[in-house]
């Protein structure tokens, strides 16, 4: 994960307001030209004064200027809150990870927790410019949900830095390896543990594209996890690292229609490990990493079922909530462990029930199992479940209120521990949304 640079942080602090600023010199600059006039007398100086004269002109904005052009402002202030029956990890106080529930009897102390936070709160901008090459299409996105270095923290992490024009696209967005349409109306952050689910850095070629219906190819920037489980403490493993020397390869195909839509999408890997210690082992070693996950929304009237089924190895590292993509295995040489791309199987199937303008519910199920390696602690991730209901009112068209009912499980490799956990949810989200220049 990357590192917190404060200076960043204090950059990014001024983001808005420098929006904001850049946003009325546009608009003063539209409404308003500049004159100067110099004058003098016998005891002064020469005085210069700018007069600002209206002139009914549009704003120059360069030569690819289109009075078509257009910004979204939006986002949303939430707060999420309720109590946690059992314990997990405090970092993640206010989502449901079974990653993150303890892999032995007392790891994150007694049972029974109230819980509080805004992280879920975000902020974006969609910007649509019109060329003569055609439409220029940005979005930026951030919420202040800490991950990594700032995990527990209320901070800001970039969701989407993100350009496309024509077929072509790049910067940091959905994988096409996910479906991110098949979330359900949950208002748990962190979401299904089953699911498929990562914003990656990305190059991405779009050469089919109608209506809902579209083909993706996409070079994304490469990172794996390894697990060395019992060979951990080996002074040997020590000088090993990793490398990846080519980006991900990922595609999906989907086709849209009026009940919903069906995507197939597939990605390809190259992990490779180094072992930088000169002796008389040499544990170097790369595995493929691969994918392939069907995903479908089926539209029942106003109600509407998220499907999701996935398998692959080598492959966590694009999951929503697993752990390493490789784990060390025994090999005929015990002073050479090996490798082992981990396999996944993950599922979900949840249903969105609008049982009017002003209420919705939403209950489902997911589930992720991991094919362990021999080398691995017998307290090692093996299986992990995710389940939800919920009861949301929206009283006005940017408002939402109401309880969710969480549960999570998580069981060990091969030791027999396992442990869950159950949240009460409370959460009321305040949403806008408005634009600058002309809808077309």
């Amino acid at each position: 994960m990357k590192q917190r640079n404060t200076g960043t942080r204090r950059r990014t602090a001024w983001l808005p307001a420098g929006c904001l600023i850049a946003l009325m010199a546009t608009a003063a600059q539209a409404q308003s030209t500049y004159t100067t006039t110099t004058t003098t007398t016998s005891d002064e100086a020469p005085q210069v004064f700018v007069v600002a004269q209206a002139v009914p002109q549009e704003a120059n904005f360069g030569p690819e200027y289109s009075p078509n052009a257009r910004l979204d402002i939006y986002g949303f202030a939430m707060l999420d809150t309720g109590y946690e029956a059992n314990a997990a990890d405090p970092n993640w106080f206010d989502v449901a990870r079974a990653t993150k529930l303890p892999s032995f009897e007392g790891e994150f102390g007694k049972n029974g927790n109230w819980f509080a936070g805004v992280r879920q709160s975000r902020l974006g901008f969609k910007g649509f410019l019109p060329t003569s090459a055609g439409m220029v299409k940005t979005i930026f996105e951030f919420e202040m949900f800490g991950v990594g270095a700032d995990a527990g923290q209320t901070t800001f992490r970039l969701r989407h830095a993100w350009g496309e024009l024509g077929q072509f696209g790049a910067g940091q967005t959905w994988s096409p390896y996910m479906d991110p349409d098949v979330w359900p109306n949950s208002i748990e952050y962190w979401g299904p543990t089953g699911m498929v689910f990562f914003r990656n850095v990305q190059l991405r070629w779009t050469p089919y594209q109608d209506g809902g219906s579209n083909l993706q190819i996409a070079l994304e920037r490469p990172g794996a996890s390894g697990d060395a489980g019992l060979a951990s403490d080996r002074v040997q493993l020590q000088g090993v690292k990793g490398r990846f020397p080519l980006p991900d390869l990922s595609a999906h195909y989907r086709f849209a229609d009026k009940w919903g839509h069906v995507q197939i999408a597939g990605i390809v890997r190259d992990i490779k490990w180094d072992d930088n210690v000169k002796d008389n082992v040499d544990l170097s070693g790369h595995v493929t990493g691969w994918g392939v996950n069907l995903s479908s929304n089926v539209n029942l009237g106003k109600n509407i079922i998220h499907l999701q089924l996935k398998y692959g190895q080598g492959d966590e590292n694009y999951m929503n909530d697993a752990p390493a993509d490789v784990g060390a295995e025994r090999s005929g040489n015990p002073l050479k462990p090996r490798g082992k791309a981990l396999a996944d199987l993950g599922l979900l199937a949840f249903f969105d029930a609008n049982w009017s303008d002003t209420w919705t519910s939403t209950f489902g199920y997911s589930y992720l199992k991991i094919d362990n390696s021999n080398l691995q602690d017998p307290s090692a991730f093996k299986k992990g479940q995710y389940a939800l209901a919920n009861i949301l009112y929206h009283p006005a068209p940017n408002v939402l209120i109401g309880p969710e009912l969480q549960w999570i499980k998580r069981d060990n490799f091969s030791d027999g521990f396992s442990s869950r956990d159950f949240k009460v949810q409370f959460s009321a989200k305040y949403s806008f949304d408005f634009s600058i220049g002309k809808k077309s």
